[in-house]
């Protein structure tokens, strides 16, 4: 097999999926190994899922409500956390990840639905958390677009995190929600080193062109910041405070980072990519890894989880914070209007018709 990732893809790698009964393994059958991979085509599957808001009670992130339009992720980012979540639908976290996604169609008419019940109480939802909901099939879909204008709607806060210069799109839907304070963006940049990135995350916008959706969000009012994540010791940590220069300099006002994650199948994804992408530095970033997460590969307790321990871990909260205090960049999180919501089907004073 070869070890070039197919075109715009982030791994080689197909692990079959943990839940099934059978595994397969790799043996030489004798034909050429340096062969071209084919391309690989996107296939969509509906997601059949009753309801589109989930709920979370982790103390690690600003909200308690988010809404994932998309299962897999055609961006590709080999370090992607959510990729173990592919073994439920009996398929691979590696490619099966990136180029078979599950897609919401009702997506909009489930989340009126659920915003209709009497008994939901308004918090911000976070769109985008697991996979990006500005993802390249989005441009054709069109989920994410709905699910905003029922939010708009209704005048529900939101919180969308995305790495995808897509999101300019709906800004006559998110121009008139910021100025009625519901709505914030923070956008994810990783590297601003092109090469980098291309390997990195290989469908994703280009750096440069995400600040570049930071400034024209800023300037139509949004409330936008910079998540630096993952941050990755020994292969993007460096760029911690260029990063948030950039993104200070281009119209970001609020800022964040997380330390890279790898729960189950990513760690080995994460690991070949590196002996592919970084072979120099492989054993060096994984050794860091590890004493930031206790001596193993990830630890997934609530208040570690997304900033690491030890003395890499502090340091790397002081660097951040000295460089959001030199750059004016606020805390990740704003406080947005729930005082607005009106239920759909509601008239002016919140009463059903």
């Amino acid at each position: 097999m070869s070890t070039s990732p197919p075109k715009g893809r982030g791994t080689t790698h197909a692990p079959d999926s943990r839940f099934l009964d059978w595994q397969r393994s790799p043996c030489d059958d004798g034909w050429p190994q340096d062969a071209p991979t084919p391309p690989f085509r996107t296939q969509l599957q509906i997601d059949t899922a009753r309801r589109v808001i989930t709920t979370n009670q982790s103390p690690d992130v600003p909200f308690e409500q988010s809404i994932n339009p998309y299962r897999g992720c055609e961006h590709g980012c080999v370090y992607c956390f959510a990729r173990p979540s592919h073994a439920y639908l009996g398929l691979s976290p590696g490619l099966d990840f990136e180029t078979r996604l599950a897609w919401k169609p009702d997506a909009a008419t489930l989340l009126r639905a659920e915003l209709s019940a009497r008994r939901y109480r308004c918090s911000p939802i976070a769109l985008g958390v697991n996979t990006d909901a500005y993802q390249p099939v989005e441009r054709q879909l069109g989920v994410t677009r709905d699910i905003l204008k029922v939010l708009a709607e209704c005048h529900h806060p939101v919180v969308i995190i995305t790495k995808s210069a897509l999101i300019e799109r709906d800004l006559d839907i998110l121009g008139p929600m910021a100025r009625d304070g519901l709505v914030q963006v923070m956008i994810s940049v990783t590297t601003l080193v092109t090469e980098l990135a291309r390997t990195l995350e290989p469908r994703a916008t280009a750096p440069r062109r995400r600040l570049r959706t930071i400034r024209t969000l800023a300037e139509a009012g949004v409330p936008v910041g910079v998540l630096f994540a993952p941050l990755i010791p020994a292969l993007n940590d460096e760029e911690m405070e260029a990063v948030l220069a950039e993104a200070s300099a281009h119209g970001a006002c609020t800022a964040g980072y997380g330390l890279l994650r790898l729960p189950r199948e990513v760690g080995p994804l994460f690991e070949r990519w590196l002996s592919e992408h970084a072979p120099g530095r492989a054993a060096h970033v994984m050794s860091l890894i590890r004493q930031l997460r206790g001596g193993r590969v990830n630890d997934a307790r609530f208040g570690e989880r997304m900033r690491g321990t030890g003395l890499f871990a502090d340091l790397y909260r002081q660097r951040f914070a000295l460089a959001c205090k030199q750059r004016g960049l606020a805390p990740r999180h704003v406080a947005l209007d729930t005082g607005r919501f009106t239920p759909p089907g509601a008239d002016r004073q919140g009463q059903l018709f």
